[in-house]
């Protein structure tokens, strides 16, 4: 268990940790420890709580983000605490949208933002930045870093993050990115990935659900006969055919069951 000097977090000149560190509440950190699955062995292992909600989280930001330099998100994503670290990012993402007429501003947000990549640590904390920040950026641009990072990622948030930043280029009818990533990752082992791919796929189905049909009936490069939805895991085909009719949905896991 992680002791709180709270005398310390009171004294602090960075607004945005001293702040979000005043809000703790050990009862709701108890159950976010919980919900993050921060036990042994488990995807969040380590990380520690203090029971902030997020849209408490997001109140103080909206507060204070202004006074916020690099080096104050430097200090709050070095924190072992999820919520100093999110404050950072959401500030983080106020930032880069402040400074729409400001290219160079907006570089220094991604290149930071990259640089800092090792604290963007969970999933919560990948799907409220990456999408607004690298997906944002990228959209009038070539998307080869988001498929590095699905493919060599370190991490599988780094892996979650070049898929789950498409969701910027879905928005804004570039479906093709949203596709190619899925491919790298189709049999990835982690229920985290299937979950998110899952759910970029439904979203792309959204707006053309022709397209999410033929790539769920066809097969992968290299996969001999088998189609994609033959292919995925069970998750991830769930996920993205959601919004299907039921009828359509059944076909599915019978096709997906019957080419395993």
């Amino acid at each position: 268990m992680v002791v709180i000097d709270l005398q310390k977090y009171k004294k602090a000149d960075n607004r945005l940790l001293r702040e979000i560190t005043a809000l703790r509440d050990d009862e709701k950190a108890v159950g976010l420890s919980r919900f993050f699955k921060t036990g042994p062995g488990q995807y969040g292992e380590g990380d520690v709580f203090l029971g902030v909600k997020v849209p408490d989280t997001r109140r103080v930001v909206k507060d204070c983000w202004h006074e916020c330099s690099f080096g104050d998100l430097d200090e709050c994503l070095a924190s072992p605490f999820h919520e100093v670290r999110l404050a950072a990012l959401l500030a983080l993402v106020q930032m880069f949208q402040h400074s729409k007429h400001d290219v160079g501003r907006q570089r220094e947000c991604i290149e930071f933002y990259l640089a800092h990549l090792a604290a963007v640590n969970n999933w919560d904390l990948v799907d409220l930045s990456c999408y607004e920040l690298l997906g944002r950026w990228l959209l009038d641009k070539d998307a080869s870093l988001l498929r590095t990072l699905a493919r060599d990622g370190k991490t599988i948030w780094e892996q979650r993050i070049g898929i789950v930043s498409t969701m910027w280029f879905l928005r804004n009818g570039r479906l093709d990115d949203t596709y190619v990533i899925a491919d790298i990752l189709l049999q990835h082992p982690h229920d985290l990935i299937h979950k998110a791919v899952g759910w970029l796929l439904r979203e792309a189905g959204k707006r053309d659900k022709e397209r999410l049909v033929r790539f769920l009936d066809t097969p992968a490069d290299g996969a001999a006969l088998l189609s994609r939805c033959q292919l995925m895991p069970r998750t991830m085909l769930r996920y993205a055919i959601e919004k299907f009719p039921e009828t359509e949905r059944k076909k599915y896991f019978e096709k997906q069951k019957d080419g395993r």
